[in-house]
């Protein structure tokens, strides 16, 4: 690890009321003491103190300022770090950093205040991700659980996980070599049990995934249906704004409008389609194809069903393009008089079902007015029972968010795996430790107990500028 004195901008470049430059490494001090101006030299001050005076670069003051001094190793990144709280005017950030640049510090890269953290032991590479998820976080499910992962909530159930399997494999090894006194007669059954624990442990993480996906990135949801049929009135109802045009005339709607959204705690990635019906506008059709694209990789489709009128062939269609998706159909105008019931779609579905050999799966189906704003509520509750398997917690439970920590956690499974068959099949016992260090191995770069340079450097590569 390079041991030079680094500073950046560690606020957003936006004209606001406060902009911090943090310094760090050993020459902190004495970097900040050839631009600070004020009372006392902060390189004699104690640790965690705060000085008024000013930034200044030789006899041109730049601003007026307030500097934290923080001694190693009670700091983030575990060494000696200075951070300058200066107005917020994006010019007047850059030329402190600029200035204290010229005095000593290197322009520090994406993420290396987190990565020094990292290498200084002041947090595990499972915290460390977990800071620019918090960063990143756009719903209150993201930011709960990348807290709980800031807190240590992973580490420590990797770290009670890998405790298990070096017990079982520091018990193999040393009654390989010192089999006089330890025997191993029997214990490929005791093994086995303890196997079984920890395999149920690794599928739960795993399992948890899917819950940490969507709580990270999104839902990526498409609204479908026939023209004029309230699909961008739902997306305006949602979105809280005018964000789509809404008109009597059908196709009004012939490219897609993206809007994301919060709803239950959740985010919410929609795209509203042109209407899908037979038309011999060209560009009207160019909208149909992207509208089914849309759907074909959705991971919601919300089927917008007009209840005043009776389905047709183009229903036909739409529903022959989703039935095998995670769907909610909203028959809408509920404030109209209606000809179309659920079980009139209901119906349909199932006929589509059968036409495609496949046993129906029911589909959420809900009456609402877009208009009125009616049925918006049940529509969100069923959107959150689809997605999140029961309730969050974020005390005792982890969601696994990244997916190169999923990917760990399924090559330690396979490892697994690999044990319980050699055990099946009454292979020696040498086989066994050979897959419980390689599920070990495979927790560790997790936390980054074992893994490359390269790959850590990827890692941090990815955070913003300044963290």
């Amino acid at each position: 690890m390079k041991k030079d004195t680094i500073a950046a901008i560690s606020t957003g470049m936006t004209n606001s009321g406060i902009g911090i430059v943090r310094i760090s490494g050993e020459d902190a001090f004495s970097v900040a003491d050839r631009v600070y101006r004020g009372s006392r030299i902060l390189s004699g001050e104690p640790s965690h103190t705060i000085h008024y005076g000013h930034i200044a670069d030789g006899d041109d003051i730049i601003d007026e300022v307030l500097v934290m001094a923080m001694r190693a190793p009670r700091t983030f990144t575990g060494e000696d770090t200075v951070e300058i709280n200066c107005h917020g005017g994006t010019y007047v950030v850059s030329r402190v950093l600029e200035t204290v640049l010229k005095n000593g510090a290197r322009a520090a890269e994406p993420g290396e205040f987190t990565k020094r953290a990292f290498l200084n032991g002041k947090m595990d590479l499972s915290q460390a991700e977990a800071v620019i998820d918090v960063i990143t976080s756009q719903n209150e499910y993201a930011l709960k659980s990348s807290l709980s992962q800031l807190k240590g909530s992973l580490r420590n159930k990797i770290k009670d996980i890998r405790n298990k399997i070096i017990y079982h494999t520091a018990f193999i090894e040393s009654a390989l070599d010192d089999p006089e006194h330890i025997s191993v007669d029997g214990y490929g059954e005791t093994l086995r049990r303890a196997s079984i624990e920890i395999m149920d442990d690794l599928k739960e993480l795993i399992r948890s995934a899917d819950d940490g996906k969507v709580m990270k990135e999104g839902i990526q949801t498409v609204i479908v249906g026939k023209p004029n049929a309230g699909k961008s009135s739902l997306l305006n109802v949602l979105s809280g704004h005018e964000r789509a045009i809404v008109t009597d005339i059908e196709g009004t709607t012939r490219d897609a409008l993206e809007e994301q959204i919060r709803l239950q705690g959740l985010t919410l990635n929609v795209i509203d389609t042109a209407g899908i019906r037979r038309t011999e506008d060209i560009i009207e059709q160019m909208g149909v194809d992207k509208a089914k694209e849309y759907a074909r990789e959705a991971d919601l489709v919300v089927y917008v069903v007009d209840a005043s009128r009776e389905l047709d062939e183009n229903d036909d269609k739409i529903l022959e393009l989703i039935y095998d998706k995670k769907t909610i159909i909203l028959l809408n105008k509920s404030d109209l008089k209606t000809v179309l019931g659920e079980e009139d779609v209901r119906k349909k579905l199932k006929e589509i079902f059968e036409l495609n050999g496949k046993s129906f799966t029911p589909v959420p189906m809900i009456g609402i007015s877009a208009k009125e704003e009616q049925g918006i509520r049940e529509f969100e509750e069923t959107v959150k029972s689809m997605f999140l398997k029961g309730s969050l917690s974020f005390n005792e439970e982890v969601y696994i968010t990244n997916a190169r920590q999923k990917s760990a956690l399924s090559d330690a499974l396979e490892s697994m795996e690999k044990v319980v068959g050699s055990i099946d099949a009454g292979m020696p016992e040498d086989f066994y430790s050979i897959d419980l260090m390689d599920a070990y191995e495979s927790l560790g770069s997790i936390t980054g107990e074992a893994i490359g340079e390269d790959l850590v450097n990827e890692i941090f590569s990815k955070f913003c500028m300044g963290k």
